[in-house]
């Protein structure tokens, strides 16, 4: 196991800066692609609970990229999301043989990924700062796209998008740790309703509702950003 759980650490220090900064989340598999067939990870899961460790290597293997972006957009620290990371998987192996299969792997894993990663926001004493203002508009706004256009913009331009992917970290942070979830997952990996409602054990309804308060606590925080787009 300890293995599996040092690759996470490894792939820290030969990660390309691009996947750091949120720009791709390729997996390893798609950096050096294999014309052998990967294995389903019921087929890994099954091993793993059978006590093979190599297969749950292959599943920390498979989804450490995912799981590090998903934590550093709640904790936006390079340091703490690996630990983090690290801490869920090693959740996920002792907890292998509760798998039952009612949701994917995928799921089960982000579950624990999400609860490691708000307990530790909560131990922090971080619960959200961020006061809702009655004269703004209810209105879903998304945040600004924290991606980078093909063609290389002038110098200025550049400037001004860094200066507004800080405001943008800045404000997730201060949101509590349930609404940093929910915007991570729906704004930043694009999740479905009910993939965010299942991870976070909870109703679409919630969801619906947690990402309609965050996204309003976003506009509060980044109205002049917004007004200058």
């Amino acid at each position: 196991m300890a293995k599996a759980l040092r690759l996470v650490g490894r792939k820290r220090g030969n990660l390309a800066l691009n996947e750091l900064d949120g720009r791709t989340s390729k997996l390893q598999a798609d950096q050096n692609p294999s014309d052998a067939v990967e294995p389903d990870d019921r087929v890994l899961v099954k091993r793993c609970q059978a006590g093979d460790s190599n297969a749950f290597n292959e599943l920390v293997v498979r989804y450490r990229n995912k799981a590090f972006m998903m934590v550093y957009g709640m904790v936006q620290n390079e340091q703490d999301a690996w630990d983090l990371a690290q801490e869920g998987f090693l959740k996920a192996w002792k907890s292998i043989h509760r798998f039952k299969g009612e949701s994917s792997f995928y799921t089960w894993l982000y579950r624990i990924m999400t609860n490691v990663t708000i307990d530790s926001l909560r131990r922090k004493g971080i619960h959200g700062e961020a006061e809702f203002d009655d004269t703004i508009a209810h209105e879903n706004v998304e945040p600004a796209s924290r991606t980078t256009p093909a063609a290389d913009p002038p110098p200025y331009e550049k400037l001004q998008r860094r200066d507004i992917r800080r405001r943008i970290n800045d404000a997730i942070a201060k949101l509590s740790p349930e609404h940093r979830a929910v915007i991570v997952m729906k704004e930043m990996e694009d999740l479905q309703y009910g993939e965010i409602a299942e991870i976070l054990g909870c109703s679409i309804g919630t969801v619906m509702s947690r990402l309609f308060y965050a996204r309003r606590k976003l506009q509060v925080l980044l109205r002049d950003v917004y007004e200058n787009l």
